[in-house]
């Protein structure tokens, strides 16, 4: 099996973990302090990986030219605005409807690269990647109601949050794999420089934006440092998957099979709880499963 699919089934469950963590920290934080929290306490767990990683590879670190510069920035901001975009859209009364939007990032990742870098994918890979979109509507047991949500002004701008959510965080992984591949450099060396370069440059724009619109926040999240803690270290051991599995392979499939997240998601959710599942969420979770196998058997 290929290294890519173990980073990125590792980044899937780590990012569940994550997502379950920060939804407990909306009702305690802001988006924006919230979002920043997954940098912040991620901040010197990444260092020491990085660290531990040259020191295990025998390897330094590479020269940062303009364009990993220009490509590592500019993914900075997009996932910060992908992540406040998921965040705010906890907040709202739709937010089943809007976090599911957020998981259509598979199909934006293969449209904007494809659009944007010229990045192809085969014509099995564009059919594994929307059976496994629909699979996770389906799993995602949401209704989608045109006529309600457009007369709902709430609904709608969740939703808008939604889409927001997974274009931004499509963006990012795109430009991850374009900012570790300007390095030339040692894949996993370039994956990991490429994220401890963008977790710095974010918790500095978190940190200061927090520190201007409402100081208050970091009190609150430091009164709140357990579960903080929790969301930055998985958010990392998350990061680690997506970053490097986006450096070996085309960021589409990176995405398309990450969406096994959903279905991890539903098992751990009927592991604890006990509850049953219904027909609708087995033939969700068979999609994803077949967009997996489509993925890594032939496309």
């Amino acid at each position: 099996m290929e290294i890519w699919i173990y980073f990125t089934l590792l980044a899937a469950f780590m990012q569940a973990v994550r997502t379950a963590g920060q939804k407990q920290l909306s009702g305690k934080l802001n988006s924006m302090a919230n979002t920043g929290v997954r940098y912040l306490f991620a901040l010197p767990f990444a260092w020491c990986y990085l660290w531990w990683l040259l020191d295990y590879r025998q390897a330094v670190i590479p020269e940062l030219n303009s364009q990993f510069l220009r490509y590592a920035l500019i993914a900075c901001v997009m996932q910060i605005v992908g992540t406040a975009c998921l965040v705010a859209a906890f907040r709202y009364r739709n937010f089943a409807v809007a976090t599911s939007l957020a998981k259509t990032e598979a199909i934006q990742v293969a449209v904007v690269g494809s659009l944007i870098f010229g990045i192809s994918l085969s014509g099995l890979g564009w059919f594994s990647v929307v059976v496994g979109v629909i699979g996770v509507f389906l799993v995602s047991k949401v209704k989608f109601n045109l006529r309600d949500i457009i007369s709902d002004s709430q609904s709608l701008v969740g939703v808008g949050y939604g889409l927001g959510a997974g274009l931004g965080l499509a963006i990012t992984t795109l430009l991850i794999r374009e900012s570790s591949l300007a390095l030339n450099t040692d894949l996993m060396i370039s994956a990991a420089v490429t994220l401890v370069f963008m977790i710095t440059v974010q918790s500095l724009i978190s940190l200061i934006y927090v520190l201007i619109e409402d100081k208050s926040q970091l009190n609150k999240m430091f009164s709140h440092w357990r579960l903080c803690l929790f969301v930055g270290i998985t958010s990392l051991l998350g990061s680690i998957g997506w970053f490097t599995g986006a450096s070996y392979q085309n960021a589409a499939y990176v995405k398309a099979l990450g969406q096994v997240e959903f279905f991890i998601t539903l098992a751990l959710t009927y592991r604890v709880f006990k509850e049953t599942i219904t027909l609708k969420e087995y033939i969700g979770m068979a999609l994803i499963i077949l967009s997996v196998m489509i993925l890594l058997l032939w496309a």
